[in-house]
């Protein structure tokens, strides 16, 4: 009959106990590639998704305004963010960002975050990027929920350390047009002028 399968033969039979561990013969004597790490520690792929960024704008302002999209996409809900607004009025907080608001509280909890990538592609002002580092492991977990000292990018040569008033005759979009190369001489005048009288109020 048509619906009939076709009997293996005698050697389909024979053969068919020792065809199932081709795989492991195949094996068998290939040299055993061995990683010595963390001695050696083997580089990532350039889109690797890593720990966390904050990004600073070339004159040291923060790319983050606070807008808490990255929070709002995350599946894992590891991320969360308190905004605030630039306070450039005299004796005010400061400006942070070139936006009306900037991230005040930023924390990853990387006991929850699976490193998707969604929450930068969330981001409008790329400001949250991932790195290449992925040695995360702790005894602790209260190490493990990262606050924005930790997640902030470093002072670059040619940036400053917020707070400090945007560049002169230039606007918050100008900024992500990347029209900004590095701070301008009255920005550095304004955080030297600011940081001997917070010295001076330290010394009394």
């Amino acid at each position: 009959m048509a619906d009939e399968q076709k009997k293996p033969g005698f050697f389909s039979d024979l053969f068919a106990p020792v065809g199932g561990f081709g795989v492991t013969f195949s094996t068998m004597f290939r040299k055993v590639v061995t990683e010595e790490y963390p001695e050696e520690k083997r580089p990532t792929q350039p889109r690797f998704h890593g720990r966390h960024q904050l990004n600073r704008h070339p004159d040291g302002l923060e790319k983050c305004v606070g807008c808490e999209l990255c929070a709002w996409a995350c599946p894992a809900d590891a991320i969360l963010v308190e905004g605030a607004t630039n306070d450039d009025s005299e004796g005010g907080e400061g400006r942070f960002s070139p936006g009306e608001r900037y991230g005040r509280v930023y924390q990853i909890n990387y006991l929850r975050c699976i490193f998707c990538g969604l929450c930068i592609e969330a981001c409008p002002t790329r400001a949250l990027t991932m790195t290449n580092e992925y040695e995360l492991a702790d005894n602790n977990r209260a190490a493990l929920i990262f606050t924005k000292d930790q997640l902030l990018a470093p002072v670059q040569p040619g940036m400053l350390t917020p707070p400090f008033p945007m560049a002169d005759g230039l606007e918050e979009r100008d900024y992500y047009l990347g029209k900004v190369s590095a701070a301008t001489d009255a920005q550095r005048e304004y955080v030297a002028a600011h940081a001997r009288t917070d010295d001076a109020e330290v010394t009394s």
